[in-house]
Parts: structure tokens; C-alpha cells; sequence
């Protein structure tokens, strides 16, 4: 009989910049204000998602955005203060440190805050497999970035994300996650066609909402 062995409980970090200044790419379709509210919206059902995964011990959220950190904490994420401002990678190294400080043998994972259709059996599944390499990396939907970046107890997390962070991840040595049936963690939305795609997938109840004209609560930041 094989020992049994407690698969690891994660942490799973998530960046999310100022809604004022999110998802300008989607700027032909929405406006300034809608737009932080869909950014919002992505970062609830993703947060929302994650926390009911059964590989999830809890999710850091790191941003300076007060309105987002109400939200979001209210969701039952801990807010880690974006105190480098400096950038994504650079926060998410801050982050990593600060859950690290809290809980050293934590498996941490990066994770894109702009995943709507996140589902969390999905995402089970990923963080299985993640555990089986020291740091370990899944590449969007376009093949080009990267929406989930992990690292087991001992290893940095060495976050490379930007343009093309594809191949970075690949250079600094993370495994490349090959997964089939990872869809709903793989779409981030940058543009119209990634909306359109999560949509298809099927979008969580925040961004259902906000889809539909439901403004909710607008960020302070926003107008």
C-alpha cells in the first residue's frame, strides 16, 4: 500500500493593479468607468473561484487600490499592500515575501486576478500537477503570456510576467504545465476577443453582472 501523502494547502497570490488604470486595452469597448468595473468584477469571480478550491488554503491579494481591498476582503482574501508600487513583478515578489514571513513552507502560486471563468476543479487540477516540479508555470490562452506561475516550499517564486513571459518563465527554469483541461485558468482578459471567449466558457456572477449593466458599487478611483 502507498503511503498517503496530504496534498500541499496553497497560497495563491494575486496582483492586481490601481481600476483606474486596468484593462485599458479593452478601452474601445468601454469606457474608463466601466472598465474599473469589469476589472473589479474579473478580480471577485477569480478571488471567489479560488476560494472554493479544495487546493486553496487562502488567497493574498496585492494591490493599492482601496476599493478593491474592501471588495475583495469582504470575499475572505488577505490583502497584501502593494508596497514596492513598482510594477507587477515586483509586487508579486513583495507578496511572495510577506506570505513567506507568515507561513515559510507555504506552496505559493502566482495567479492572473483577470480570470472571470475561473473554475476551481479546474484550477485543482493545475496546482496538482504544479506540485510536482519545483517552480512551474501555465501559459494563457494566446500561448504567449503566462496566468499562473508556482513554487513549492524552497524555491522563489521568480516571477517573470510582461509580454512574452512565456518564454521567460521557460528560461529561468519553471516547468511549462501542459494541461488540456485547464481552460478556465489559461483565459485571462486583455482584449474584446478574451471577453468574448471567457463569456463562451461561462463568466462568474460579478462579471455577469457588470456584463449586463449592473454598475454595483463604483471604485473611488474610477471616475
Amino acid at each position: 500500500m502507498e503511503p498517503h501523502v496530504t496534498p500541499p494547502a496553497w497560497t495563491l497570490l494575486m496582483p492586481l493593479k490601481p481600476l483606474s488604470r486596468a484593462k485599458s486595452r479593452l478601452a474601445a469597448a468601454a469606457a474608463a468607468p466601466a472598465r474599473a468595473r469589469l476589472a473589479l468584477a474579473f478580480a471577485q469571480d477569480a478571488v471567489s473561484a479560488a476560494l472554493t478550491c479544495t487546493a486553496v488554503r487562502d488567497v493574498a491579494v496585492v494591490t493599492n487600490d482601496e476599493q478593491a481591498a474592501e471588495e475583495l476582503a469582504a470575499l475572505g482574501a488577505r490583502i497584501v499592500p502593494d508596497a514596492p508600487d513598482a510594477g507587477l513583478n515586483p509586487a508579486l515578489a513583495h507578496g511572495a515575501a510577506v506570505v513567506r514571513g507568515i507561513r515559510p513552507e507555504a506552496p505559493l502560486a502566482a495567479l492572473n486576478a483577470d480570470l472571470p471563468a475561473l473554475r476551481a476543479r479546474e484550477l485543482a487540477h493545475v496546482l496538482q500537477a504544479a506540485a510536482e516540479a519545483p517552480r512551474a508555470f501555465l501559459a494563457d490562452a494566446d500561448g504567449t503570456g503566462t496566468t499562473l506561475l508556482s513554487a513549492m516550499p524552497g524555491h522563489a517564486l521568480r516571477p517573470r510576467f510582461g509580454p512574452r513571459s512565456r518564454a521567460r518563465h521557460a528560461a529561468s527554469g519553471a516547468a511549462e504545465l501542459l494541461l488540456s483541461d485547464a481552460v478556465s485558468v489559461r483565459q485571462d482578459v486583455d482584449t474584446e476577443a478574451d471577453l468574448a471567449a471567457a463569456v463562451v466558457l461561462g463568466v462568474g456572477p460579478h462579471t455577469a453582472g457588470a456584463l449586463c449593466g449592473d454598475p454595483g458599487p463604483t471604485p473611488v478611483n474610477a471616475v
